[in-house]
């Protein structure tokens, strides 16, 4: 085990540089997913505007209007001043301004007249507040068309209340927001960034002057040297694994306990982590010289953050286009990325659920096993260049 000794001496000595590292993503991987998760639920609340209510009707199918409005925007009542107005809105001291004018039931709700509005050029929100007065609107026309008077209409209208809406998380078991699942979905931005830059220092140090010549005529065999080499990057690996699997016992155990599909979260990552290994690895062989360090710096994060870019980990695949989601297809992360969705939104996984996960896993065995035998060519390609 001499080769296996040499990397675990290496990676000692730059235990604390992988710490450091270890520290600085998990914090900003937890820090990123509580962000995320905690707008998930927020993210459909109603916009607030600011409205300006101008009446010179005085009338109470007016002041029902603007009680209406007051439920969900904030509303000032202000005089017929143009100039005033005209500054108000440019500054953003409202968004929106509301006109009643005299005989407002006669003229829009009998006469069927447009309300005149004035509002911020190019503002979304305008189209929201624009909705609720036209449905005000139509509701007190129904009401006339009944035979209503305008207090009658005024009174009837006071009944309306905004309707009451409960947020559920998209094809979620439980309905609520799968804070765990963002957790999960960052796993691969961890575990490529660290296991890369770790490893990689520490294979790249194997690859440096004349140690790959003494490597190659010494009485070890190359392909014991690339087994040793693999058991020192899956023992590195496994200890960040298991640091990972506990923060998420640490942080979301009640939540993990009651959901189903926490074997399948174990392999997910699992698979992921080898994924990983395997690629530092094959990085490593490549980056040695005085600019190491640089170069490994560059391609580390080329590769994380390019896949995690195309395979869904910072953009949800639903959101993707086509076109993207079908080149992301042969990256590992893609498929770590549909296992963890199908986990996150059944938990129990059975069915074609459970058939997409396991077609999902298979992939990254596959990847792996491709790395895998890709090092052990390039390896033995290098060897015999070296030795000639």
């Amino acid at each position: 085990m001499t080769v296996y000794k040499g990397y675990m001496k290496i990676m000692k000595r730059n235990l604390g540089m992988v710490f450091l590292y270890i520290v600085i993503f998990v914090g900003f991987t937890m820090l990123f997913q509580k962000l995320a998760g905690g707008d998930a639920a927020r993210g459909y609340q109603a916009r607030s505007v600011r409205i300006a209510f101008i009446d010179e009707d005085k009338g109470s199918l007016a002041q029902g209007l603007k009680a209406y409005l007051e439920q969900f925007h904030e509303v000032t009542v202000m005089k017929q001043d143009k100039a005033r107005l005209q500054e108000a809105l440019f500054y953003r001291d409202v968004e929106y301004i509301v006109w009643i004018p005299e005989d407002f039931f006669e003229n829009c709700i009998v006469g069927e007249e447009s309300l005149s509005v004035t509002q911020v050029p190019g503002s979304y929100t305008a189209f929201y507040v624009d909705q609720q007065i036209s449905s005000y609107l139509n509701d007190a026309r129904v009401c006339h068309a009944a035979g209503f008077t305008q207090e009658e209409t005024a009174e009837s209208l006071k009944q309306l209340k905004p309707a009451e809406v409960e947020v559920l998380d998209n094809g979620r078991a439980s309905g609520e927001t799968s804070t765990y699942g963002y957790y999960f979905q960052y796993i691969p931005y961890l575990f490529l960034s660290v296991v890369c830059y770790g490893m990689g220092y520490v294979i790249s140090a194997f690859h440096k002057g004349d140690l790959p010549k003494r490597m190659c005529a010494c009485a070890v065999s190359g392909r014991r040297q690339n087994m040793e080499g693999l058991l020192a990057a899956a023992t590195f690996g496994i200890c960040l694994w298991v640091l990972s699997i506990a923060g998420a016992f640490f942080w979301y155990r009640e939540i993990l306990s009651e959901r189903g599909g926490m074997g399948y979260f174990l392999l997910n990552t699992l698979l992921m982590m080898l994924v990983a290994l395997t690629i530092s690895y094959l990085v490593g062989m490549f980056v040695h010289g005085k600019n190491s360090a640089n170069v490994l710096n560059g391609i580390v994060t080329v590769l994380s953050m390019g896949m995690c870019f195309l395979c869904g980990v910072y953009v949800p695949l639903e959101l993707m286009n086509r076109s993207v989601k079908t080149v992301s297809q042969f990256l590992p992360v893609y498929w770590y990325e549909v296992v963890n969705d199908y986990i996150v939104e059944f938990g129990n996984v059975t069915g074609e659920a459970k058939q997409a996960v396991l077609q999902g896993l298979g992939m990254q065995l596959a990847f792996v096993a491709g790395l895998v035998c890709l090092t052990l060519a390039i390896s033995k390609w290098k060897r015999g260049h070296f030795s000639s």
